[in-house]
């Protein structure tokens, strides 16, 4: 009985999805929505394969340290990102990844306290957002993604959001100082379902899929304006 109340009360957890914090909505506006639109001349498609319920975890790229706060905008609800945690000591990125939900996790080290923080908050109806490959990519591309992301679905039972974002690590990547003005795209795929269990084998081939379908849709190309 106390089993299925419990499981009633995470069913329902799971419908809410949080609201944006008054500075979460103030990053977002009037510091990330004038950089992508403007700077970047930035375009989304997809929108509409975010789920606007439960929670989920947004699955990308990343190519650049513009990467966490570009995506807590475009998808139109708050993400709450897993980042390095030398990110955190960074000025101005760190405050800015903090504010827009971001939380620390050690790489190359299994840090239970970040993956409680994470499934705590899918529980909660969040959406958590993930980079598999743990670090930039010069190509931009997904290359070696771990299976964190796998695992947090299998836990917690969330989709995962595959998400592409073409050309950052082109404008703002790994050893350059100051921004590029290159068209910045985020292209958003279908939600895929959890795997059905937590073997390795099982997270691997989520993961893999994953990666076939970001790397898919950076090969599309900036998104055609006319569309």
């Amino acid at each position: 009985m106390n089993a299925s109340i419990q499981a009633s009360k995470k069913v329902i957890s799971r419908q809410q999805v949080p609201e944006s914090s008054f500075i979460y909505k103030i990053i977002s506006h009037l510091i990330v929505f004038p950089i992508y639109k403007i700077l970047f001349r930035g375009t989304t498609s997809g929108i509409e394969n975010v789920p606007t319920q439960g929670s989920c975890i947004v699955v990308a790229n990343h190519g650049s340290h513009i990467d966490p706060p570009l995506l807590g905008h475009v998808l139109r609800r708050p993400v709450a990102f897993m980042a390095k945690a030398e990110l955190f000591s960074v000025p101005l990125i760190g405050r800015v990844i903090r504010a827009c939900g971001a939380y620390p996790v050690k790489r190359g080290a299994s840090d239970r306290e970040a993956i409680r923080s994470a499934t705590k908050r899918l529980d909660e109806g969040w959406a958590i957002g993930v980079f598999p490959d743990g670090t930039r990519q010069e190509d931009g591309r997904m290359n070696l993604p771990m299976p964190g992301a796998a695992l947090l679905a299998a836990r917690s039972d969330s989709v995962l959001l595959p998400v592409a974002i073409i050309n950052s690590h082109r404008a703002l990547g790994t050893g350059q100082r100051f921004p590029r003005v290159l068209p910045i795209h985020v292209r958003i795929g279908k939600p895929i379902q959890p795997p059905t269990s937590r073997r390795k084998e099982d997270l691997m081939e989520t993961m893999k899929e994953i990666q076939r379908q970001i790397n898919s849709l950076l090969d599309k190309g900036l998104i055609d304006s006319m569309c």
